[in-house]
């Protein structure tokens, strides 16, 4: 049976993003990278939440989001696990997200009037993180 796999995340109060958005982002990244293996057991909502110190509902939304989308796995009794990798959207579904999260990095990128090419830079300096994984 798996142990129980502690969940070194952050909160940052300054950040923009909801708590919640905050807790999905970083679980989908340590499964992305590797730093969270299939069969791997998250901590309980009561005990995420205490460990951030946050509301135990913001961590079940979180956690309810990562499993509707095919992150995670419920296990009756047992509490939630990482789930095997899989397709977890249609090629259309792909795009569309894929096209939305373009959208509204190069949004960011011309409020901040960054220089596209440093932004490229930055943006394939970020994304090496995931080739690692695949390589």
């Amino acid at each position: 049976m798996a142990r129980t796999q502690a969940l070194p995340i952050q909160i940052a109060t300054g950040d923009s993003r909801p708590i919640g958005r905050q807790i999905v982002d970083a679980v989908r990244m340590r499964i992305a990278t590797g730093e969270l293996r299939p069969g791997a057991q998250l901590p309980s909502v009561r005990g995420l939440a205490q460990q951030l110190t946050i509301n135990p509902n913001t961590v079940a939304k979180a956690y309810a989001e990562l499993t509707a989308e095919g992150w995670l796995e419920s296990r009756q009794g047992l509490g939630l696990y990482v789930a095997e990798p899989r397709q977890r959207w249609s090629g259309v579904e792909r795009d569309r997200r894929m096209d939305d999260a373009v959208q509204a990095f190069v949004h960011e990128v011309v409020a901040l009037d960054y220089p596209p090419d440093r932004a490229l830079g930055r943006l394939e300096k970020a994304l090496a993180i995931l080739a690692k994984k695949t390589a």
